[in-house]
């Protein structure tokens, strides 16, 4: 997801790759035991290939609406909600970010019209 699939379809080398998915960060870490969970607020995953660190998050939803956040001191604790590819990608910071790669199919998945704005050079 995001940047590195940007980067793909403009023919340039990503300098990284982040990968998102549905399972949680458990369930990736008994699918990839050397993975390492980071994070206090949302766990991550980052898995080393071939020297390479890749960020595997899990598809995160909102916490506001769901009402399972914990603050204090209009701090945020603990934000962890899962959620959908669709809610991942309108959270993104730009359209052409929220470009989502299939690994299996090739398929490119376009949520928001980032594929749309990447080809008009276009930033929103």
């Amino acid at each position: 997801m995001g940047g590195s699939v940007r980067d793909l379809l403009l023919g340039k080398v990503p300098k990284d790759f982040d990968v998102a998915t549905s399972a949680t960060p458990e369930e990736v870490q008994a699918v990839l035991p050397r993975c390492r969970l980071i994070g206090r607020r949302f766990r991550l995953a980052h898995v080393r290939v071939k020297g390479a660190l890749i960020e595997v998050a899990t598809f995160r939803g909102s916490a506001a609406s769901s009402g399972d956040s914990a603050m204090q001191n209009g701090r945020i604790l603990r934000d962890n909600v899962f959620g959908s590819v669709e809610e991942v990608a309108i959270r993104r910071d730009f359209t052409i970010n929220a470009l989502f790669l299939d690994p299996v199919s090739g398929d490119i998945r376009d949520y928001v019209g980032g594929y749309k704005d990447l080809a008009e050079r276009r930033l929103r």
